[in-house]
This record gives C-alpha cells, structure tokens and sequence, in this order.
C-alpha cells in the first residue's frame, strides 16, 4: 500500500515500468494486489497509477480496462501514463 486516505477509504497504489516489468508483470502484480486490497476494512476504493515513461506497456488503454472494476465493496480504477 503506496498511500490510504482513510476517511475516504482510498488506496493508492503506485507502479513504474523499466526493463522486465512490463505489460504482463505489471497486469500481474495489480491482480495481487486487487486481491489483497479486497478483504481490507478501508479500502472502498483501490486507485492503480502506473507510470509508464519509456512505454514499456504496449496497449495501456487495453491494461486499464482489463483491470477496471466494481466487485462487491470495492471499485478497482487504473490509469498508466506516459512520460508525454
């Protein structure tokens, strides 16, 4: 957990690529820590932010939506940018 703004039960989690965590890695690890974040108590709200400077990420638009979710309690939003 990178931040939590507990009164409004946001967690922010944070992610930069570089040579072998790209595409695949990064998708993957969010998965986990969707996971995890699933069960805990503060977390209404899981904000993914993946900076992607040197576009490692070949279709971050597609890594967005895959991700993107409302299950149960919790919504699950992630944006990847890149250095432009």
């Amino acid at each position: 957990m990178d931040f939590l703004l507990k009164n409004e039960s946001i967690v922010l989690e944070v992610k930069k690529t570089r040579p072998g965590l790209g595409s695949k890695e990064i998708g993957d690890e969010l998965i986990v820590d969707i996971a995890r974040y699933e069960g805990h108590p503060r977390c209404k709200t899981l904000v993914c932010f993946v900076y992607d400077p040197d576009e490692r990420i070949t279709n971050p638009r597609g890594l967005e939506s895959d991700l993107l979710r409302n299950k149960g309690d919790m919504s699950v939003k992630v944006f990847v940018v890149t250095r432009g």
